[in-house]
C-alpha cells in the first residue's frame, strides 16, 4: 500500500469531523519535521533487557523512546496505523479494532455516504490485512519469536477471537458496510500449523537416502521432537482456547499418515513391507504417541492409526507370506549345505568332546529371528507367524530325515561316516530343547515336531550299533549250540565284546549316551530272551529247571548290572528275565498262572505265543497244564499298548 495525503487515508466525516481534521493538521506538522511523534506517543516497542528511568533503551527506536510519555494522547490516524504495522508493531491491533468499531458507530449512526463508508472501510480492511500478516507471521515460527512478540500476537487472535463471537451474536448489521466478521484468524493460525508441518515433515533426508526406511526415520524423528518442543516450550505460552499441542499433533499426525498411504500403494519389497509394518504398528504408537514426553498430551487425543484396519491386515498377510518363503527359503539352503559337507566326508566339529553340527544352531537362528521379526511390530503378529513356522519347521525335519536317511545308504564307505551320523543324532538334543522351551506347544503338537527326529535318531543309532550286533549273533548262538552248558561263561563273551566297543559312542551327547545303551540294553535282552525261546532246550525235570532258572536269574543280574553302570535307565527292563526264571521255576500250575499274569501287566506285548514258547522248556507239564495258564492271557488281552515295545520284537514260531 503506498504512502498517501493523510486527506486521501481519512476523509473528511460530515458529522463529528473535527477531530479527524486536527489529525490531518497533525500529520501535516509531522511531514514537515520528517519525525513523527503522534503514533510514537500511543505505542511502545518492546525490547530486551533493562534502561534507567525516563531514558531510552538501545534497543528501541528514538520515536518510540519518547511515546511513553503520550500513551493519553489522541488516537492514531489510519496512516499512523499502517506505518506501526508495516514496522511490525502489534500493538497497533486494538486502536485498529477502535477504529473499526467507530466506523461500525458511524455507519449505524448514518450520515455518512455508502461510497463513503466502502472508502473508509477498504482502508481498514487493508490495515487488517498488514496486522493478519504480521500475526500470523510470528504465529507460523514461534519457536523463533521472542516469548513476550508471542504472547502479543496470541492476545491478537484471542482479541479477534471475541470480536468475532460478539460480532456473530449481534446478528447481521443493516448498515452499508459490508460484512467482514468473522474473520477466523484462529482457523487461519491452524491452517498455517498444518502448511508449517508440511513443510517440516516435507524435507527430505541427505541424497541416497530416500529409502523408504530412511524417510519413516525422518517423518518419525520430526514429529516427535517438534511435539516435544511444543509441549515443552509453546504449551506455557498459548492460551487454553487455541489446543496448540493438538493442532499440531493433528497436523503432523496427518502428514505421517498421507505419505506411508502413498507409499503402501506401490509393490514393496521384503523389507520396506516390514519396515512400513513397524512403524504404523510399533514406533508410532510406542515411541512416538506414548513416548514419556508425550503420551500425557496425544494418548487422549484419538489420532489413531497410520493405516486403515484392512490395509494393515493386507500388509500383515503379504509380511507373513514373505517370511514364510523366506524360512523355507534358508532352511532348505543350511540343508543342502549340510548334505554337502556330509557328501565331501567333511568331519564334523567337535565341541565339548562332542561330535557338532551347525544345522541345529543355523534352523533355530532362522525360526527365532522370524519370530522376534514379527514380535518386533505386535506380539499378535508375533503368534500368527508361529503358526506359518509350525508348518514349516515340520516340513523341514521331514526334509532333514529324508536327506539323512540318503546319507546312512549312500556314505558307509567315507571315513568320516560314524563322526557325521554322531553329530547328527546330537543335533536332535538342540533342536528338542529349543522346542521344548521355546514354542510352548500342545503336547500332541510337540510330538508331530520331534517325530522326524526321533526316527532319525532311531535310524542313527541303529546304524552305529549294526557292527556290534552283527558282532554279538554268533555269541548269543553259543546258548543253544551249546543247550545252555555253560550260560555264565556265554554272557561273560557277550559283555566283554559290548565293553569294548563302548568307546566308539564317547562323542556322543550325555542323554544320547543313556538312549544308546538303553538301546543295547533292550537288544541284549530281547536276544536273550530268543534264545530262550528257540524250543531246542527241554527239561523235565524240577531240578533241571531250577538249575536253568538260576542260571537266567545271574545272566540277567549281570546284564542289568552292566547295563546301569554306563548309563542305561532302562528300569523297565530289569523284570523281564527274573519274572521268565520264575516261571520256569515254580512247578504248580496256578502259582504259573498267577505270574503270567503278573507278567503281562509289565509287558503286555507279552503274548499266547511267547509264553508258549517258554512254557515248552518244562517237559514235565500236560497239555491241558499248558493250555490253562495259556488262558490268563485271554483275561488281560484288553491291556493298552505298550510305550516300550520288548516282546513285540521278538518272533516266535
Amino acid at each position: 500500500m503506498s504512502e498517501a495525503s493523510s486527506e486521501d487515508l481519512v476523509p473528511p466525516l460530515e458529522a463529528g469531523a473535527a477531530p479527524y481534521r486536527e489529525e490531518e493538521e497533525a500529520a501535516k506538522k509531522k511531514k514537515e519535521k520528517k519525525k513523527s511523534k503522534g503514533l510514537a506517543n500511543v505505542f511502545c516497542v518492546f525490547t530486551k533487557g533493562k534502561k534507567k528511568k525516563g531514558q531510552p533503551s538501545s534497543a528501541e527506536p528514538e520515536d518510540a523512546a519518547g511515546s511513553r510519555q503520550g500513551l493519553d494522547g489522541p488516537p492514531p490516524t489510519v496512516e499512523e496505523l499502517k506505518a506501526a504495522l508495516e514496522r511490525g508493531q502489534l500493538e497497533a491491533a486494538r486502536p485498529l479494532l477502535a477504529l473499526e468499531r467507530e466506523l461500525a458507530a458511524a455507519a449505524a449512526a448514518g450520515g455518512v455516504s455508502e461510497e463513503e463508508l466502502v472508502r473508509r472501510q477498504s482502508k481498514v480492511e487493508a490495515l487488517y490485512e498488514l496486522l493478519r500478516d504480521q500475526v500470523l507471521g510470528v504465529l507460523r515460527r514461534p519457536l523463533e519469536a521472542a516469548p513476550e512478540r508471542l504472547r502479543q500476537a496470541l492476545a491478537v487472535v484471542a482479541e479477534q477471537e471475541r470480536e468475532d463471537r460478539q460480532a456473530a451474536a449481534a446478528g447481521p448489521g443493516t448498515s452499508g458496510l459490508a460484512a467482514t466478521r468473522p474473520r477466523r484468524w484462529l482457523q487461519l493460525w491452524r491452517r498455517g500449523v498444518a502448511e508449517a508441518a508440511e513443510e517440516r515433515m516435507g524435507q527430505r533426508p541427505a541424497a541416497g537416502a530416500e529409502v523408504p526406511e530412511s524417510v519413516f526415520l525422518h517423518l518419525g524423528r520430526t514429529m516427535k521432537e517438534d511435539l516435544e518442543a511444543v509441549v515443552e516450550r509453546l504449551k506455557p505460552l498459548f492460551p487454553a482456547e487455541f489446543g496448540v499441542v493438538a493442532a499440531y499433533a493433528e497436523s503432523y499426525h496427518q502428514h505421517f499418515a498421507a505419505h506411508l498411504a502413498a507409499v503402501a500403494q506401490f509393490e514393496l519389497c521384503e523389507r520396506d513391507t516390514y519396515m512400513l509394518l513397524l512403524w504404523v504398528q510399533n514406533l508410532y504408537p510406542n515411541d512416538i504417541i506414548n513416548s514419556p514426553k508425550l503420551v500425557g498430551e496425544l494418548q487422549g487425543m484419538g489420532l489413531g492409526s497410520l493405516l486403515p484396519p484392512r490395509q494393515i491386515r493386507l500388509l500383515e498377510a503379504t509380511f507373513l507370506s514373505s517370511e514364510a518363503a523366506n524360512v523355507r527359503e534358508l532352511m532348505d539352503r543350511a540343508l543342502e549345505l549340510e548334505a554337502r559337507r556330509w557328501a565331501e566326508d567333511v568331519p564334523p566339529q567337535r565341541l565339548d568332546g562332542y561330535c557338532h553340527s551347525e544345522l541345529a544352531i543355523d534352523i533355530i537362528q532362522i525360526t527365532s529371528q522370524a519370530q522376534a521379526k514379527a514380535e518386533s511390530i505386535t506380539l499378535d503378529l508375533g503368534s500368527q507367524i508361529k503358526r506359518v513356522l509350525l508348518v514349516e519347521l515340520p516340513a523341514f525335519l521331514r526334509s532333514y530325515q529324508r536327506a539323512f536317511n540318503e546319507f546312512l545308504e549312500r556314505g558307509k564307505q567315507l571315513t568320516n561316516y560314524r563322526a557325521n551320523v554322531i553329530a547328527n543324532i546330537n543335533n536332535c538334543l538342540s533342536f528338542r530343547m529349543s522346542m521344548e522351551q521355546n514354542w510352548q506347544v500342545p503336547q500332541d503338537t510337540l510330538s508331530l515336531l520331534l517325530g522326524p527326529l526321533g526316527e532319525l535318531k532311531s535310524h542313527g543309532f541303529d546304524t552305529l550299533l549294526q557292527n556290534l550286533h552283527e558282532d554279538l549273533k554268533p555269541l548269543f548262538k553259543r546258548f543253544t549250540h551249546t543247550r545252555w552248558a555253560a550260560p555264565v561263561e556265554t554272557l561273560e563273551n557277550i559283555i566283554a565284546t559290548v565293553d569294548t566297543r563302548l568307546p566308539e559312542f564317547s562323542e556322543l551327547q550325555g542323554c544320547f549316551r543313556e538312549e544308546l545303551m538303553e538301546a543295547l540294553h533292550l537288544h541284549l535282552v530281547k536276544e536273550y530272551i530268543i534264545q530262550l525261546s528257540k524250543g531246542r532246550l527241554v527239561l523235565k525235570t524240577a531240578e533241571q529247571q531250577q538249575q536253568l532258572a538260576g542260571y537266567i536269574l545271574a545272566n540277567a543280574d549281570t546284564i542289568q548290572h552292566f547295563c546301569t553302570q554306563h548309563g542305561s535307565p532302562a528300569t523297565w527292563l530289569q523284570p523281564a528275565l527274573p519274572t521268565l526264571a520264575e516261571i520256569i521255576r515254580l512247578q504248580d500250575p496256578s502259582a504259573i498262572k498267577i505270574e503270567v499274569a503278573t507278567y503281562a501287566t509289565c509287558y503286555p506285548d507279552f503274548s499266547k505265543g511267547h509264553l508258549s514258547a517258554i512254557l515248552a522248556i518244562k517237559g514235565n507239564l500236560s497239555n491241558s497244564e499248558v493250555k490253562r495258564i495259556r488262558s490268563i492271557l485271554d483275561v488281560s488281552m484288553g491291556a493298552q499298548e505298550p510305550s516300550r515295545p520288548l516282546f513285540s520284537l521278538i518272533k516266535v514260531g
